[in-house]
């Protein structure tokens, strides 16, 4: 069965079975396996899973950046407003990138120009997708900063990476993605390194941009706090596959994979009074399998709790109804106990 994904009237982006490919010492391994869903006007999907899991892969997909060679699209369609960037010619990608869909990178030192100022590099993006001159641009530029909340935005502007702290960095990375009001935005881990306050602060800027702008946004994170935050959907993956989607509180309150149960389990409670004894965290043993080397049937088998012999073949994909589906026997073997009962 093909990943289901379910659109309506209000869907700006559909994602149907995309699969990546990278060749990796003369073989052909996937990378993202059917990966499929479709983002609403001014909704946030939450993309959650372990390093390792695909989740920036799915994201470098969606804006056609992976590595070629040796990595490749090899199959199924990423529909924005009706156009599949898929089949996009270059020429016509670089304008969708930046001006229809953007990008938040994990780490702004990186991913800022060092040796030019916060503001050559908004107007830069600025002028790379809209028709205007250079002192409109700067005026833009500025606008964008005091938007973002970054303080003395006359001064910062002038300003080069390495003088602001990690949270201006983050924001003025914000502020480049949101240069030509992109119709969505993807945040890859957006607030790594950043402290908890932060955080909070950048979460909060981006539900804001969002309220106001009517901006989709796509949240890839490892961290289900972030995605309790900010997400109304949220998409599970582990080894290159969607395991499992739904609402925010249907994955919350009534998670079906055991990979996902691991996941929430492993998050810290916080105890109004704790007591003297500390519990320990749960943990899912094991570690995400290399690719190139993944076992026989569903990948997460080697570390579940609950592996049966089913499990040596591939899960097919559960539709649960409403938008939400499941990858995984067990869930399968309950849905038919339920009936049966």
């Amino acid at each position: 069965m093909k990943n289901p994904t379910l659109k309506s009237e209000n869907t700006v982006l559909s994602v149907e079975n995309l699969c990546v490919d990278f060749e990796i010492k003369g073989k052909q391994v996937q990378i993202l396996s059917d990966i499929s869903f479709s983002l609403e006007r001014g909704k946030t999907l939450g993309i959650i899973g372990e390093s390792g899991c695909g989740k920036s892969m799915t994201a470098l997909a969606l804006m056609r950046m992976i590595p070629s060679p040796p990595g490749r699209i090899s199959a199924g369609r990423v529909v924005l407003k009706g156009e599949d960037l898929a089949q996009a010619s270059e020429k016509r990608i670089r304008d969708i990138r930046g001006g229809e869909i953007s990008m938040i990178f994990q780490e702004p030192m990186t991913s800022l120009n060092p040796v030019f100022t916060i503001g050559n590099q908004i107007v830069e993006a600025i002028r790379r997708h809209k028709d205007i001159g250079k002192s409109e641009a700067w005026k833009e530029a500025t606008d964008l900063l005091d938007i973002v909340h970054i303080p003395a935005p006359n001064r910062r502007v002038h300003e080069y990476p390495h003088q602001l702290s990690g949270g201006m960095r983050q924001r003025v990375m914000i502020a480049i993605a949101l240069a030509c009001e992109p119709t969505v935005l993807i945040a890859d881990e957006p607030t790594t390194a950043l402290d908890v306050t932060v955080q909070a602060q950048i979460f909060d800027l981006l539900n804001e941009i969002q309220k106001d702008r009517g901006t989709c946004i796509i949240l890839i994170t490892h961290d289900f706090g972030a995605v309790a935050e900010m997400a109304d959907r949220v998409l599970v993956m582990y080894a290159g596959h969607k395991i499992e989607e739904g609402t925010l509180d249907e994955i919350i309150d009534s998670a079906r994979h055991p990979y996902t149960q691991g996941l929430l389990r492993s998050m810290p409670e916080i105890k109004v009074d704790p007591g003297d004894i500390r519990e320990s965290l749960a943990e899912i043993p094991g570690v995400v399998p290399d690719l190139l080397h993944l076992p026989e049937g569903c990948p997460f088998a080697p570390r579940c709790s609950f592996v049966m012999a089913q499990c040596q073949d591939l899960p097919h994909y559960m539709d649960l109804g409403d938008n939400r589906s499941v990858k995984c026997w067990l869930a399968q073997e309950d849905s038919r106990t339920k009936e049966q009962a």
